[in-house]
Order: structure tokens, then C-alpha cells, then sequence
């Protein structure tokens, strides 16, 4: 028989919140037992009602221990499958029968509480559970009316009774059904932004395999080009040096191995993957405007750390973020580009001195030809290159803008891309490691 289905994510959440709702529970039962003994003036059979209602503290108290034994609730430790969900909440509905049973059955205003366990079992479960719970607290009920022990409490004080009863089921729906939806669209954000990111790390190492051809593509007709040339330059030398165009010729074969050798260096650049920080960041502020000036804060104890990064593109890409703060800064103003990091981790940020962005545009910020500058000035792809090259090596961008405060853009990349680990014969088909994987192919594949 196939084994039950789990939904991680999901499940996860509602037996967080299940669990404490539980605690609630057996407080709020607690409670009102003993409102209804002393403050109402009944005659209740205290030692049974609590043995009920220990039922319950056990068995949360055993579900706490299972699911969260290591007490860290941020992360699943086990999967959760939606049948052991549904048996919570049956108990929960003998419980709840049990403790009517023991006073009063039917006469008792807090059977509402059976519509709290339908709309939880709404929430959490599949209609065939939800549908089961319903049908359980219906047969429930049904007992109640057939068979209960009398009502231990005088008939003036049972309307306070009603009224307490509309409360807590008033404010066990609102408070935690509430939390609950928080909670999983706080989850499904989440999932959104990751599928958000796996897509644009799968436009990136496209990009990466693209370039990868083209660099072997380049490198056999550069220098077939590049020995040409250092051929015809040789042969119009040891030509009539006095003829003109003959020495036209030569300076022409000249700057065509010139310019041959700088493409080659291109492309060397482009395989290699590694370099320090201050070169990094020498690259990235290579012919940028002279103003607005941009001041460096790197620690000297930065300057000099290694980095295995694809430096090109990583530069590039941190050159197109300082353009964009001197495009945004006054002419006079100074961009801040600051480092900080440690062996693992480096962080850089660029910090303008514009106007700020308001929330919706800095909401829309980095998508795909969205762009604040004037027509002409972009095309708006610089912000949303850069961010799919740092997400493809593993890193992360954060922009903070304040309307008339500027604008910080925070830079966080690894100093090493993490190489791909998984047992023999496993395939790790995350679409970070992909991406890392095919990163590091590229700048490391000869040329």
C-alpha cells in the first residue's frame, strides 16, 4: 500500500499551530470548570472533568515531544502527514463530548465549541477530513441528547454561562484561524520568492553555457587572426620600408594583434576564477565617471582576501550598481561604496545620495526593463543583470531607499562558490547548486 502523501510546508504549519491551540484548549477548559464550580456556584464533578481534560494535556504534551522534541519549531524535524492532523482532532472532538457529557450534554452552551473543531478541521484539512470531523461531532452531539449527566448549575447563572461560551469560541475562531492564514501566506511568499529566484538563476546559467560557447568559439579563429597578423606584420617589415603605404600596412597588422591580444585577455579573464577583493573592487570602478566621486571604506585586512568568484562578471555587475548610484547622486554629492566581510562572507555596500524612491517604485525595482531614468539614459536591465549574476553565485541583493534620504543597495557574496556536494550516485537537482555548478564549469573551462 502506497505510503500517505505529506505536504511539508503546509502540514508543518498546522500542527505548530494546532499544538498551541491545544495548550489554549486545555487552559481555557481548565478555567471554565472552575469558574462554573466556584464563581457559578455549581456542583461539578471536578476529579472526572479533570481526567477528561488530562486526556488532553497528555496527549499534546506526547504530540509536543514527537513533532518538536528538539524544541526548534522554525524547521519540519519530521513529516507531518494530514492523517495524523485528522486523529488530533478527532480526540479533540471526545474531548470535547467528554466534558459535555459530564455536565449537562445538550443543555450546555458550550457545544458551540463543536463549530470551532468543524471550522479548524475547514482550515487545516481536505474536505474528506473536514467532512469526517463534521459528521463526528454531529453523532457526537446526537449521544448528548440520548445520554448526559444533569447540569450542576443554578438556572440564573447558566445565560453568563451562554455569554462566556460565545467568547471563547468567538475568540478561538477569530484569533487563531487568523494566525493561521498569516502563517501559511508568510509560507507561500516564501515559496514564490524561491521560484522567483530559481527561474532567474536558470535565465543566468543560460547566459553562462552561452558564454561559455562563445569563448570556445572565439578562441581558434583569434588565433588563427592573431598569427596572420604577426605573419603580415613580419613579411611588411622586411619589405621597402620607405614605401608609405608599406608602413601604413604594418602599423594596421600592428593594431590588429593589438587589439586580438585584448580579446584574448578578455577571454583569459572571463575562464579564470580567481582574485582578491581590492581587485575586485578595482575592476568594478574601471572607468567610471569622475563624478559623482565614489569613496572607498575597505578594511585593509579585506583588500588582500582571495576570492574563487567569476571576477568578470561579478565586477560588471557591481559597476553596473555604483553607475546607477552616480546616476541618482547629485553631481557634487560623494557614492559610498563600503566592504565589510569576514574568510566566508563579504558584504559591499552602495550607499547614493538621490532623492530615495518611494515604496511602489522601489516595489517594481529590478524587474526587467523598469527603469526611473529618463528615456534613453537605460533600458533597465542593468539592476536586474546584476542581481541574477550575485543570486547565481550564491549571494544576495537588498535595496533600502527612503524618499529623501537616498538610496543603500547591500551586497552580500560568498568568497568562495560553494563546490557541489552529494553522495555517489545522488543528484542534486536544487536550482542553486545547478547554477553553481554550471558557474563554475564556465570559469574554469580552457579557452
Amino acid at each position: 500500500m502506497a505510503r500517505p502523501t505529506a505536504i511539508p510546508e503546509r502540514n508543518w504549519v498546522n500542527i505548530h499551530w494546532l499544538a498551541r491551540l491545544r495548550w489554549a484548549q486545555t487552559a481555557g477548559q481548565a478555567m471554565t470548570v472552575l469558574v462554573g464550580q466556584f464563581l457559578l456556584e455549581g456542583a461539578l464533578p471536578i476529579a472526572s472533568l479533570f481526567g477528561v481534560i488530562g486526556i488532553g494535556l497528555v496527549s499534546n504534551l506526547l504530540l509536543e515531544l514527537y513533532f518538536f522534541g528538539d524544541r526548534r519549531r522554525e524547521t519540519p524535524t519530521r513529516n507531518v502527514y494530514e492523517w495524523q492532523l485528522a486523529v488530533v482532532m478527532m480526540l479533540d472532538v471526545g474531548i470535547l463530548t467528554g466534558l459535555l457529557y459530564l455536565t449537562g450534554g445538550p443543555d450546555n452552551p458550550f457545544g458551540l465549541l463543536y463549530v470551532v473543531q468543524i471550522a479548524l478541521a475547514t482550515v487545516l484539512l481536505r474536505a474528506k477530513w473536514a467532512w469526517l470531523l463534521g459528521a463526528l461531532s454531529f453523532v457526537g452531539f446526537g449521544l448528548l441528547l440520548v445520554v448526559h449527566q444533569p447540569l450542576q448549575i443554578p438556572a440564573d447563572n447558566r445565560a453568563v454561562g451562554a455569554w462566556v461560551a460565545l467568547g471563547v469560541a468567538s475568540a478561538f475562531v477569530v484569533h487563531f484561524l487568523q494566525r493561521i492564514h498569516v502563517a501559511l501566506g508568510e509560507r507561500e511568499a516564501e515559496l514564490t520568492e524561491a521560484r522567483h529566484l530559481a527561474a532567474r538563476q536558470e535565465r543566468l546559467a543560460s547566459l553562462a553555457t552561452m558564454a561559455a560557447g562563445a569563448a570556445h568559439e572565439l578562441s581558434t579563429p583569434l588565433g588563427t587572426v592573431a598569427l596572420a597578423a604577426k605573419e603580415l606584420e613580419r613579411a611588411l617589415t622586411k619589405a621597402d620600408a620607405s614605401a608609405t603605404n608599406l608602413s601604413e600596412l604594418a602599423a594596421d597588422a600592428r593594431l590588429i594583434r593589438e587589439q586580438v591580444g585584448r580579446c584574448r585577455a578578455i577571454l583569459e579573464q572571463m575562464a579564470q576564477g580567481a582574485g582578491t577583493v581590492g581587485e575586485l573592487l578595482e575592476e568594478a570602478l574601471l572607468n567610471i565617471r569622475a563624478a559623482p566621486t565614489v569613496h572607498r571604506d575597505v578594511p585593509s585586512e579585506l583588500a588582500n582576501l582571495p576570492l574563487r568568484l567569476p571576477p568578470r562578471a561579478v565586477s560588471q555587475a557591481l559597476r553596473s550598481l555604483v553607475t546607477n548610484a552616480q546616476d541618482a547622486s547629485p553631481h557634487n554629492a560623494t557614492v559610498v561604496v563600503a566592504v565589510r566581510g569576514d574568510q566566508a562572507t563579504l558584504s559591499i555596500s552602495i550607499r547614493d545620495r538621490g532623492p530615495g524612491m518611494p515604496s511602489e517604485i522601489l516595489a517594481r525595482i529590478g524587474e526587467p526593463f523598469f527603469t526611473t531614468k529618463a528615456p534613453g539614459r537605460g533600458m533597465g536591465l542593468g539592476l536586474f543583470l546584476a542581481r541574477a549574476v550575485i543570486e547565481g553565485v550564491g549571494g544576495n541583493l537588498l535595496i533600502d531607499s527612503i524618499p529623501g534620504d537616498g538610496t543603500e543597495v547591500r551586497v552580500t557574496l560568498p568568497t568562495e562558490i560553494a563546490p557541489v556536494e552529494r553522495p555517489v550516485g545522488a543528484r542534486d537537482t536544487s536550482p542553486q547548486r545547478d547554477t553553481e555548478a554550471r558557474i563554475a564549469a564556465v570559469v574554469s573551462k580552457p579557452t
